[in-house]
């Protein structure tokens, strides 16, 4: 749907551009826009290798069992449904952990392990469980401690202090994660999911 309305806003933009004559400008703000688009990339892309790469390591030395063991009991309270030892709660515990340092794309690659993980769990494969729900709302309203993607763009555009949108974020991120949350707990529990 947003794709529809994005494309739509475009044509809008084109078509009016031309009946005001103004191709010129057209041609300029694609040949911009593409290279802003080259130029975000090559400015985010090595954070976010350096980050995957760590994250891999991190997994292949028993890092990540480690932090899923020490957030186990906070994870248990929220996925009461998941066996103990899953290593679904493992993935999750890294998605949580990298959406913390704001790395919300090196995150991604967790959160789809992760609810691969809970797919296998799931004895209706066409619906979503309680656990996977629960997930996604702790993945889409992750506390961000440190909006790192937001602080390099600002660091990219010349920001005087790139930093200042911590306490924001922080202030943001806590506020819908603890919505979510309540809002998730209490569904399940109407629905007897609890």
């Amino acid at each position: 749907m947003v794709n529809i309305i994005w494309g739509v806003f475009i044509l809008v933009g084109i078509v009016y551009s031309l009946i005001n004559g103004n191709i010129m400008e057209i041609n300029n703000v694609i040949l911009q826009s593409g290279k802003d688009g080259f130029n975000l990339i090559k400015e985010i892309a090595p954070l976010l290798v350096i980050w995957m790469g760590l994250m891999r390591i991190a997994e292949t030395s028993g890092l990540i069992k480690r932090i899923a063991e020490i957030m186990t009991p906070i994870l248990s309270k929220l996925f009461p449904k998941i066996p103990k030892g899953h290593e679904s709660i493992g993935y999750i515990a890294s998605n949580v952990a990298v959406n913390m340092a704001g790395l919300d794309s090196a995150a991604t690659p967790f959160g789809l392990k992760a609810m691969e993980k809970l797919q296998e769990l799931n004895t209706d494969k066409k619906r979503a469980t309680t656990s996977m729900i629960t997930f996604l709302v702790l993945n889409t309203a992750g506390v961000t401690l440190i909006p790192t993607t937001i602080i390099s763009l600002r660091m990219m555009y010349g920001s005087e202090n790139p930093t200042i949108v911590i306490p924001a974020c922080l202030i943001a991120t806590l506020s819908a994660q603890i919505g979510g949350l309540t809002l998730d707990y209490l569904i399940r529990r109407k629905n007897g999911n609890s």
